[in-house]
């Protein structure tokens, strides 16, 4: 039985769905953004810019393909995920590298110490989150000051033909793809959904300042399809 998230984003319905889906996440993704996925992810990589020495939290990791890019500075990488699927999936692809660790973990309650990282990042999992501002408000508390925090995340394209084309794609394209590539079709209805109801950038970044992230700013790749959002952790006061 298939299981599809609604826009509540249940805990453990956005779970199970992400759980049923991890087999042949990374290739559905690949093909569903006709390679794109490689782009961002680079992108995002050279944003986090990881060191090496540098403790660094990838949230909502998934399947860990990001999380080996930020391992491949030498860095030390948390991967973590809340669905025990997909951490599975990572585990069997990149269990080998020694400075990647995989925890199962929920984004609004991180189980990790204060100021415990040097930066924390997220690809595609802050509009799965039933609460994303306490998720961006969990990540300043486990980051150090002075740290930095990178989001990587479909936005709103800001050229209204472009939009259009890509609404269009959303609705028509990606349909008819995600039956031929994906183990659950009726999952990827939930993608379109989450797409179309995440908030454009601007409000993204005034979350980020409202959670006490300085710095704030954001650059568009891709047309806007995708943003990556950046900021900083002040540092601590005398």
């Amino acid at each position: 039985m298939n299981n599809k998230a609604d826009l509540s984003k249940q805990p453990g319905q956005v779970s199970a769905m992400f759980d049923e889906v991890s087999t042949h996440y990374d290739r559905t993704n690949t093909v569903l953004s006709v390679g794109n996925d490689r782009l961002w992810r680079i992108a995002t990589t050279r944003a986090v810019a990881p060191r090496k020495g540098e403790r660094i939290l990838d949230l909502a990791a998934g399947t860990g393909t990001s999380s080996a890019a930020f391992a491949a500075s030498g860095a030390n990488i948390v991967a973590a995920d809340f669905s025990p699927g997909m951490l599975d999936v990572g585990r069997r692809q990149f269990g080998h590298l020694g400075n990647i660790e995989f925890v199962e973990a929920d984004a609004t309650a991180l189980p990790f110490d204060d100021a415990e990282f040097d930066a924390v990042t997220i690809s595609f999992g802050l509009r799965n989150v039933e609460g994303p501002q306490k998720a961006i408000a969990e990540m300043l508390r486990v980051t150090k000051p002075g740290g930095r925090i990178v989001i990587c995340e479909f936005s709103t394209p800001p050229n209204r033909a472009f939009r259009g084309l890509y609404d269009f794609y959303l609705d028509h394209v990606m349909p008819t793809v995600v039956k031929v590539v994906s183990s659950n079709s009726d999952a990827y209805d939930y993608l379109d959904e989450s797409i179309k109801d995440w908030p454009a950038q601007p409000k993204l970044a005034r979350w980020l300042r409202e959670a006490g992230w300085r710095d704030v700013a954001w650059r568009n790749l891709t047309g806007g399809i995708v943003a990556l959002h950046r900021g900083r952790k002040p540092l601590e006061t005398a």
